[in-house]
């Protein structure tokens, strides 16, 4: 590969990592700010685990960083240590919604509305497939498992936005309020999911298989 070609597609690369940054950003504060005015547990959910993404976002930008400067694709101790940060976040996010939304079903409480819900999922799962799309055909332009796995991470939110959108019309369709915390609960499964492939790859799992490990791709011991 030429060396301009090289230096164009890194460029790339580095744009759609700062775009994920920025969008997850954006996406966390609307979400968890709109989801506790509404008072509905899976929209705020899904909220903190934007941000908790962001993190792992600036982990994947350092490395384009590092490939750009022909480092190759190791994990260096700044990404390891972003990726454990990461996972510790993922597990207590984990184990915050699986609390809130067990005294939620017994106390049978209900949103006041999801409608935002919907709107931020579909919104979500769109900007999502395209930055998938981008990631996956720079990754395979440059020959990078690490940024085709950037790309499965991508395709992880999508099925959380997924799970958002399921519950959040779900309930406004049907007014039972136990299905915003069932929605939680299965965000719940998706960020233990998450918080296990990062540890994972800090310890030195190298896995193409996405932050929820949803790919038919298997995970190696470098």
């Amino acid at each position: 590969m030429k060396t301009v070609e090289r230096d164009h597609l890194i460029a790339r690369a580095n744009l759609l990592a700062l775009l994920t940054i920025g969008y997850n950003l954006v996406e966390g504060i609307i979400s968890m700010a709109l989801g506790a005015a509404d008072e509905t547990l899976a929209l705020f959910g899904f909220g903190v685990d934007s941000f908790i993404e962001v993190i792992s976002a600036v982990g994947v930008w350092h490395m384009i960083k590092r490939i750009r400067a022909n480092y190759g694709e190791t994990k260096d101790v700044f990404e390891q240590r972003a990726l454990r940060i990461t996972g510790g976040a993922f597990y207590l996010l984990t184990v915050g919604l699986v609390a809130t939304a067990a005294l939620n079903i017994i106390v049978q409480h209900k949103p006041t509305t999801t409608i935002w819900g919907i709107v931020i999922s579909l919104v979500s799962v769109s900007f999502m497939w395209l930055l998938i799309h981008h990631k996956t055909r720079v990754g395979k332009a440059l020959n990078s498992p690490a940024i085709l796995a950037d790309a499965a991470c991508s395709r992880a939110c999508v099925y959380l936005s997924v799970v958002l959108l399921v519950a959040s019309a779900g309930f406004q369709l049907t007014g039972i309020g136990s299905l915003d915390s069932i929605g939680a609960l299965l965000i719940a499964w998706l960020t233990f999911k998450e918080g296990r492939e990062a540890f994972g790859k800090a310890n030195g799992m190298s896995c193409s298989c996405g932050c929820s490990g949803t790919a038919d791709v298997e995970c190696d011991k470098k």
